[in-house]
Protein backbone atom coordinates (compact mmCIF):
# COMPACT_ATOMS: atom_id res chain seq x y z
CA UNK A 1 0.00 0.00 0.00
CA UNK A 2 1.28 3.45 -0.75
CA UNK A 3 1.82 5.82 2.23
CA UNK A 4 -1.55 7.51 3.22
CA UNK A 5 -3.25 4.99 1.50
CA UNK A 6 -5.23 2.62 3.60
CA UNK A 7 -7.76 -0.78 3.12
CA UNK A 8 -10.82 1.21 3.20
CA UNK A 9 -9.85 3.67 0.53
CA UNK A 10 -8.63 1.05 -2.02
CA UNK A 11 -12.20 -0.68 -1.04
CA UNK A 12 -13.89 2.44 -1.90
CA UNK A 13 -11.80 3.42 -5.46
CA UNK A 14 -12.58 -0.36 -6.56
CA UNK A 15 -16.02 -0.66 -5.81
CA UNK A 16 -16.63 2.86 -7.83
CA UNK A 17 -14.49 1.36 -10.70
CA UNK A 18 -16.26 -1.59 -10.86
CA UNK A 19 -19.64 0.09 -11.03
CA UNK A 20 -18.76 2.56 -13.51
CA UNK A 21 -17.59 -0.58 -15.79
CA UNK A 22 -20.73 -2.27 -14.97
CA UNK A 23 -22.70 0.82 -15.91
CA UNK A 24 -20.81 1.34 -19.34
CA UNK A 25 -21.84 -2.09 -20.46
CA UNK A 26 -25.30 -1.29 -19.84
CA UNK A 27 -25.63 -4.33 -17.73
CA UNK A 28 -27.71 -4.85 -14.53
CA UNK A 29 -26.16 -5.91 -10.95
CA UNK A 30 -28.83 -9.07 -11.76
CA UNK A 31 -27.33 -9.50 -14.61
CA UNK A 32 -23.73 -9.76 -14.10
CA UNK A 33 -24.95 -11.95 -10.60
CA UNK A 34 -26.62 -14.78 -13.49
CA UNK A 35 -24.02 -14.53 -15.37
CA UNK A 36 -20.89 -15.56 -12.99
CA UNK A 37 -23.25 -17.52 -11.15
CA UNK A 38 -23.29 -15.16 -8.04
CA UNK A 39 -25.59 -14.16 -6.15
CA UNK A 40 -27.09 -10.67 -6.35
CA UNK A 41 -26.12 -9.86 -2.60
CA UNK A 42 -22.56 -10.72 -3.63
CA UNK A 43 -22.45 -8.02 -6.56
CA UNK A 44 -24.33 -5.51 -4.86
CA UNK A 45 -21.62 -5.87 -1.76
CA UNK A 46 -18.99 -5.40 -4.03
CA UNK A 47 -20.09 -2.57 -5.23
CA UNK A 48 -21.35 -1.23 -2.11
CA UNK A 49 -17.86 -1.54 -0.36
CA UNK A 50 -19.51 -3.62 1.89
CA UNK A 51 -16.93 -7.23 1.17
CA UNK A 52 -13.70 -7.52 -0.54
CA UNK A 53 -13.06 -9.01 -3.97
CA UNK A 54 -10.43 -12.06 -4.68
CA UNK A 55 -8.42 -11.93 -6.90
CA UNK A 56 -9.93 -14.80 -9.15
CA UNK A 57 -13.34 -12.99 -8.73
CA UNK A 58 -11.89 -10.07 -10.13
CA UNK A 59 -10.11 -11.28 -13.09
CA UNK A 60 -13.94 -12.91 -14.05
CA UNK A 61 -15.85 -9.97 -13.54
CA UNK A 62 -13.40 -7.64 -15.72
CA UNK A 63 -13.53 -10.01 -18.34
CA UNK A 64 -17.46 -10.15 -18.52
CA UNK A 65 -17.51 -6.13 -18.54
CA UNK A 66 -14.75 -6.10 -21.26
CA UNK A 67 -12.35 -3.59 -19.33
CA UNK A 68 -9.27 -4.19 -21.52
CA UNK A 69 -6.72 -1.18 -20.34
CA UNK A 70 -4.04 -2.77 -18.85
CA UNK A 71 -3.13 -0.12 -16.58
CA UNK A 72 -6.48 0.34 -15.29
CA UNK A 73 -6.60 -3.31 -14.97
CA UNK A 74 -3.40 -3.26 -12.62
CA UNK A 75 -4.42 -0.16 -10.43
CA UNK A 76 -8.04 -2.10 -9.77
CA UNK A 77 -6.03 -5.46 -8.80
CA UNK A 78 -3.33 -3.45 -7.08
CA UNK A 79 -6.77 -2.01 -4.46
CA UNK A 80 -8.27 -5.14 -4.38
CA UNK A 81 -4.59 -6.56 -2.38
CA UNK A 82 -4.66 -3.34 -0.61
CA UNK A 83 -8.33 -4.41 0.25
CA UNK A 84 -7.74 -7.31 1.61
CA UNK A 85 -4.75 -6.39 3.70
CA UNK A 86 -5.19 -5.41 7.72
CA UNK A 87 -4.22 -1.69 7.96
CA UNK A 88 -0.77 -0.34 8.70
CA UNK A 89 -1.78 3.18 9.48
CA UNK A 90 -1.50 5.31 12.81
CA UNK A 91 -4.92 3.55 13.36
CA UNK A 92 -3.77 0.17 13.54
CA UNK A 93 -1.95 -0.16 16.73
CA UNK A 94 -2.78 -3.01 18.80
CA UNK A 95 -4.52 -1.27 21.55
CA UNK A 96 -6.78 0.45 19.48
CA UNK A 97 -7.99 -2.77 17.40
CA UNK A 98 -8.16 -4.33 20.76
CA UNK A 99 -10.67 -1.50 22.39
CA UNK A 100 -12.21 0.05 19.04
CA UNK A 101 -14.97 -1.19 17.08
CA UNK A 102 -13.88 -2.12 13.89
CA UNK A 103 -16.17 0.29 12.45
CA UNK A 104 -14.69 3.30 13.97
CA UNK A 105 -11.43 1.65 12.62
CA UNK A 106 -12.45 1.75 9.38
CA UNK A 107 -13.64 5.56 9.42
CA UNK A 108 -10.47 6.33 10.35
CA UNK A 109 -9.37 5.86 7.53
CA UNK A 110 -12.03 7.34 5.35
CA UNK A 111 -10.84 10.61 7.82
CA UNK A 112 -7.32 10.80 7.17
CA UNK A 113 -7.87 10.50 3.41
CA UNK A 114 -11.11 12.57 2.93
CA UNK A 115 -11.25 16.08 1.53
CA UNK A 116 -13.48 17.45 3.49
CA UNK A 117 -15.48 16.22 6.83
CA UNK A 118 -19.12 17.88 7.25
CA UNK A 119 -20.46 16.68 10.95
CA UNK A 120 -23.42 17.46 12.90
CA UNK A 121 -23.89 16.33 16.75
CA UNK A 122 -27.05 17.56 17.97
CA UNK A 123 -25.86 15.27 22.05
CA UNK A 124 -22.22 16.03 22.51
CA UNK A 125 -19.44 18.14 20.92
CA UNK A 126 -17.59 15.83 18.26
CA UNK A 127 -14.54 13.86 18.94
CA UNK A 128 -12.59 15.77 16.60
CA UNK A 129 -12.70 19.13 18.72
CA UNK A 130 -13.01 17.50 22.29
CA UNK A 131 -10.70 18.52 25.05
CA UNK A 132 -9.47 15.56 26.74
CA UNK A 133 -11.29 15.97 30.23
CA UNK A 134 -14.10 16.82 28.44
CA UNK A 135 -13.70 13.15 26.57
CA UNK A 136 -13.09 11.57 29.27
CA UNK A 137 -16.15 12.36 30.59
CA UNK A 138 -18.59 11.83 27.57
CA UNK A 139 -17.02 8.94 27.33
CA UNK A 140 -17.54 7.28 30.88
CA UNK A 141 -20.98 8.67 30.22
CA UNK A 142 -21.97 7.05 27.07
CA UNK A 143 -20.19 3.97 27.64
CA UNK A 144 -20.69 3.14 31.38
CA UNK A 145 -19.60 -0.41 31.19
CA UNK A 146 -16.22 0.19 29.61
CA UNK A 147 -13.00 -1.00 31.65
CA UNK A 148 -10.98 1.19 32.52
CA UNK A 149 -8.00 0.99 29.84
CA UNK A 150 -10.99 0.57 27.23
CA UNK A 151 -11.87 4.39 27.83
CA UNK A 152 -8.34 6.05 28.32
CA UNK A 153 -7.59 4.30 24.60
CA UNK A 154 -10.51 5.89 23.21
CA UNK A 155 -9.48 9.50 24.88
CA UNK A 156 -6.03 8.91 23.82
CA UNK A 157 -7.55 7.78 20.01
CA UNK A 158 -9.75 10.94 20.06
CA UNK A 159 -6.72 13.14 20.74
CA UNK A 160 -4.70 11.50 18.30
CA UNK A 161 -7.79 12.11 15.75
CA UNK A 162 -7.27 16.29 16.62
CA UNK A 163 -3.47 15.87 16.18
CA UNK A 164 -3.62 14.58 12.98
CA UNK A 165 -6.66 16.64 11.42
CA UNK A 166 -4.33 19.98 12.53
CA UNK A 167 -1.58 18.45 10.43
CA UNK A 168 -3.87 18.60 7.21
CA UNK A 169 -4.27 22.07 6.93
CA UNK A 170 -6.15 21.59 3.36
CA UNK A 171 -8.79 19.53 4.86
CA UNK A 172 -11.93 21.15 4.85
CA UNK A 173 -13.88 20.80 8.18
CA UNK A 174 -18.06 21.77 8.67
CA UNK A 175 -19.29 21.89 11.79
CA UNK A 176 -22.88 21.46 12.70
CA UNK A 177 -23.44 21.45 16.27
CA UNK A 178 -27.16 22.04 18.27
CA UNK A 179 -27.17 25.41 20.08
CA UNK A 180 -28.22 23.21 23.26
CA UNK A 181 -25.21 21.51 23.62
CA UNK A 182 -23.56 24.97 25.04
CA UNK A 183 -25.83 24.69 28.07
CA UNK A 184 -25.67 21.03 28.70
CA UNK A 185 -22.77 20.41 31.36
CA UNK A 186 -20.34 17.05 30.00
CA UNK A 187 -18.07 16.71 33.58
CA UNK A 188 -18.00 19.64 35.51
CA UNK A 189 -18.85 23.15 34.65
CA UNK A 190 -14.75 24.08 34.52
CA UNK A 191 -14.51 21.23 31.77
CA UNK A 192 -17.07 22.37 30.06
CA UNK A 193 -15.58 26.13 30.21
CA UNK A 194 -12.35 24.80 28.83
CA UNK A 195 -14.55 22.71 26.20
CA UNK A 196 -16.40 25.96 25.11
CA UNK A 197 -12.34 27.79 24.77
CA UNK A 198 -10.96 25.45 22.59
CA UNK A 199 -14.08 25.19 20.09
CA UNK A 200 -13.48 29.05 19.72
CA UNK A 201 -9.95 28.29 19.34
CA UNK A 202 -10.99 25.66 16.88
CA UNK A 203 -13.50 28.17 15.27
CA UNK A 204 -10.78 30.48 14.44
CA UNK A 205 -8.76 27.87 12.48
CA UNK A 206 -8.85 28.99 8.20
CA UNK A 207 -10.09 25.14 7.11
CA UNK A 208 -12.67 24.79 10.25
CA UNK A 209 -16.46 26.25 10.22
CA UNK A 210 -18.26 26.01 13.55
CA UNK A 211 -21.89 27.02 13.13
CA UNK A 212 -24.68 26.49 15.57
CA UNK A 213 -28.27 25.12 14.82
CA UNK A 214 -30.45 27.87 16.79
CA UNK A 215 -32.79 25.75 19.52
CA UNK A 216 -36.09 26.99 18.21
CA UNK A 217 -35.24 25.18 14.50
CA UNK A 218 -32.96 22.29 16.09
CA UNK A 219 -35.87 20.09 16.99
CA UNK A 220 -36.81 18.36 14.09
CA UNK A 221 -33.13 17.35 12.74
CA UNK A 222 -32.44 15.63 15.83
CA UNK A 223 -33.92 12.66 14.62
CA UNK A 224 -31.93 12.42 11.81
CA UNK A 225 -28.71 11.57 14.59
CA UNK A 226 -25.63 12.11 14.34
CA UNK A 227 -23.45 11.93 11.05
CA UNK A 228 -20.12 12.46 9.50
CA UNK A 229 -20.01 13.04 5.68
CA UNK A 230 -16.71 12.42 4.31
CA UNK A 231 -16.07 14.18 0.59
CA UNK A 232 -13.16 12.92 -1.33
CA UNK A 233 -11.66 14.40 -5.01
CA UNK A 234 -14.66 12.19 -6.60
CA UNK A 235 -17.55 13.64 -5.70
CA UNK A 236 -19.79 10.52 -6.30
CA UNK A 237 -17.41 8.54 -3.57
CA UNK A 238 -18.80 10.31 -0.49
CA UNK A 239 -18.98 7.63 2.55
CA UNK A 240 -21.34 8.26 5.81
CA UNK A 241 -20.78 7.54 9.04
CA UNK A 242 -23.36 7.62 11.62
CA UNK A 243 -22.63 6.76 15.23
CA UNK A 244 -25.13 5.30 17.85
CA UNK A 245 -24.88 4.78 21.37
CA UNK A 246 -23.77 1.72 21.33
CA UNK A 247 -23.10 1.18 18.26
CA UNK A 248 -22.15 2.94 14.42
CA UNK A 249 -22.12 2.10 10.92
CA UNK A 250 -20.46 3.13 7.64
CA UNK A 251 -22.72 4.07 4.80
CA UNK A 252 -21.83 3.61 0.85
CA UNK A 253 -25.38 4.07 -0.70
CA UNK A 254 -25.50 7.03 -3.19
CA UNK A 255 -29.03 7.36 -2.24
CA UNK A 256 -28.62 7.39 1.99
CA UNK A 257 -25.36 10.23 1.60
CA UNK A 258 -26.96 12.20 -0.61
CA UNK A 259 -30.08 12.17 1.54
CA UNK A 260 -27.51 13.25 4.46
CA UNK A 261 -25.72 15.75 2.79
CA UNK A 262 -29.20 17.67 1.82
CA UNK A 263 -30.34 17.54 5.34
CA UNK A 264 -26.61 18.64 6.19
CA UNK A 265 -27.53 21.34 3.34
CA UNK A 266 -30.99 22.50 4.82
CA UNK A 267 -28.80 22.59 8.64
CA UNK A 268 -26.38 24.70 7.33
CA UNK A 269 -28.64 27.36 5.87
CA UNK A 270 -30.76 27.55 9.47
CA UNK A 271 -27.45 28.25 11.42
CA UNK A 272 -26.07 31.18 12.89
CA UNK A 273 -23.60 32.27 10.72
CA UNK A 274 -20.15 31.58 11.32
CA UNK A 275 -19.61 35.02 13.04
CA UNK A 276 -22.66 34.81 15.35
CA UNK A 277 -22.03 31.06 16.69
CA UNK A 278 -18.53 32.25 17.73
CA UNK A 279 -20.28 34.80 19.53
CA UNK A 280 -22.93 32.82 21.17
CA UNK A 281 -19.90 30.69 22.22
CA UNK A 282 -17.72 33.17 24.02
CA UNK A 283 -20.62 34.71 25.87
CA UNK A 284 -21.61 30.86 26.84
CA UNK A 285 -17.61 30.68 27.78
CA UNK A 286 -17.75 33.74 29.33
CA UNK A 287 -21.00 33.17 31.35
CA UNK A 288 -19.18 29.82 32.94
CA UNK A 289 -15.71 31.32 33.82
CA UNK A 290 -17.78 34.30 35.69
CA UNK A 291 -19.90 31.79 37.69
CA UNK A 292 -16.63 29.68 38.67
CA UNK A 293 -15.39 32.62 40.03
CA UNK A 294 -18.35 33.52 41.86
CA UNK A 295 -18.42 29.89 43.22
CA UNK A 296 -14.72 31.20 44.30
Amino acid sequence: MATGDSPAGARRRLRLEIRKAREATGRTQGQVAEALNWSLSKVNRIENGDVTISSTDLDALLRLLGVSDSALIERMAADARAARKRGRGWWDEPRFREHVRPTTLQMLQFESEASAIRAFNYAVIPGLLQTREYAEAAIGNVTGDLSPEARVVRTDLRMLRQRKLRSRPDVQCLVILDELLLQRTVGSAAVMAEQLRTLTDAARRANVVIRLLPRETSWPYIAIGTFILFDFDNVDSAVLYREFSLTDEIVHSADVVNAHRARFEQMWHSCLSEEASVAVIEAAHASLRAALVRRG
